[in-house]
């Protein structure tokens, strides 16, 4: 089985907010694949469930807030036994410009504090992540209220197709591996 996790806040207040780009890479996703999330009191997610080419797949909505993330993930790998190269972590990423999107098998959290908490959870660095540019703020403005902030119009005019790339990098992942996905997408 496969894990895709998207990071993002709950709550309609961070719906569009460049912090949860994460929940709206997963959300297309499932919306693609017909898969319906359910709510999961005992790991505190959404979760849905498909079948993606000859992949199970589960597509993960932490619950909890941002920074918490781990806390939940810890609990869904742990109760499914998943191995950690097959987890993808789709998250923000402002230390690269709007719209670009990295793949990676391993590596530091780089100040994300959501990432950071699912690394310390699974006591690794080693989780596969795909990061989606969202920009630093241009006044110096505190990053915390810049990633809480919602796109700009321009930036949302092109958030859909630019979604479903890292929609399409997902299942690249999925179909053939981190290393043709990183070849292809980064």
């Amino acid at each position: 089985m496969k894990l895709i996790v998207g990071l993002g806040n709950p709550g309609n207040r961070y719906t569009k907010t460049r912090h949860n780009i994460g929940y709206r890479v997963v959300k297309r996703l499932a919306e693609k694949y017909k898969a319906d999330f359910k709510r999961s009191y005992l790991t505190k997610s959404l979760i849905a469930k498909t079948q993606i080419g000859s992949e199970e797949v589960m597509m993960i909505l932490p619950l909890t807030f941002m920074n918490l993330s781990g806390r939940a993930i810890g609990k869904i790998v742990k109760r499914n036994n998943i191995i950690l190269d097959n987890i993808l972590v789709v998250c923000d990423d402002i230390d690269s410009v709007f719209g670009k999107i990295k793949i990676r098998p391993s590596g530091s959290d780089a100040g994300h504090q959501g990432l950071g908490s699912i690394m310390d959870s699974l006591a690794t660095e080693g989780i596969p992540r795909l990061k989606f540019g969202v920009g630093r703020p241009k006044n110096k403005e505190d990053v915390v209220d810049y990633v809480l902030s919602e796109f700009s119009n321009e930036e949302e005019s092109n958030l859909a197709e630019l979604v479903d790339r890292a929609v399409a990098c997902c299942e690249a992942w999925l179909g053939s591996g981190i290393e043709k996905a990183m070849n292809e997408y980064n």
